[in-house]
């Protein structure tokens, strides 16, 4: 059985395995060059100073992983977060992205976050499918704004709402939610 935990930088290599295939065989994610592990860890530990940063593992291996970070970057949009899910080849049609990504919304919820944004490249049909079926509604595509791989790609933009937009409460970072609050939450979501 697997479990949800926080990551942390020593994930940073098991992560960014599963990351670097996406960037070396598909057109997921629009970089082209694997970071080092150190510049990976690093942008892990930037997630980790207000948003949740999600390994699903079993036996101690990671087979997912799920973060948030502020949609946007001005003051005004602290109340969205755009999400992002990646999975071990294997790993993929196991609901496991279901799992990473319902437990990450329900953190989020704590930390008073209210909309919820995913981006993704437009041919990448399996993930608008589980943003769909996860109740994300697609509100923008941009046409060939991205170059790899020998051919124009286009971004399919979704959102979600999940608070009250009509009375905000303050966004709390993740080290303001009680940690055994999150500790239920992943308890939950797990499988």
């Amino acid at each position: 059985m697997g479990q949800v935990r926080m990551a942390t930088i020593q994930d940073a290599k098991q992560i960014l395995s599963i990351y670097a295939y996406y960037i070396q065989n598909t057109t997921n994610t629009f970089e082209y060059t694997v970071p080092t592990t150190g510049e990976f860890a690093a942008r892990i530990a930037e997630v980790l100073e207000k948003y949740p940063y999600l390994v699903y593992e079993e036996n101690g291996k990671i087979y997912g992983y799920a973060y948030a970070h502020q949609f946007m970057v001005r003051a005004a949009s602290r109340w969205g977060a755009e999400l992002s899910v990646y999975l071990e080849k294997e790993a993929q049609g196991k609901g496991i992205g279901r799992i990473l990504y319902q437990t990450l919304t329900d953190i989020l919820k704590m930390q008073h976050v209210v909309k919820l944004y995913g981006c993704i490249e437009g041919s990448n049909q399996k993930s608008i499918a589980m943003h769909e079926r996860m109740g994300f509604c697609e509100t923008a595509r941009f046409e060939n704004c991205g170059y790899k791989h020998g051919k124009w790609l286009d971004l399919v933009w979704l959102e979600k709402t999940i608070g009250d937009l009509e009375h905000l409460q303050p966004f709390l970072s993740i080290h303001q939610i009680e940690q055994q609050k999150i500790l239920q939450c992943m308890q939950t979501n797990e499988r």
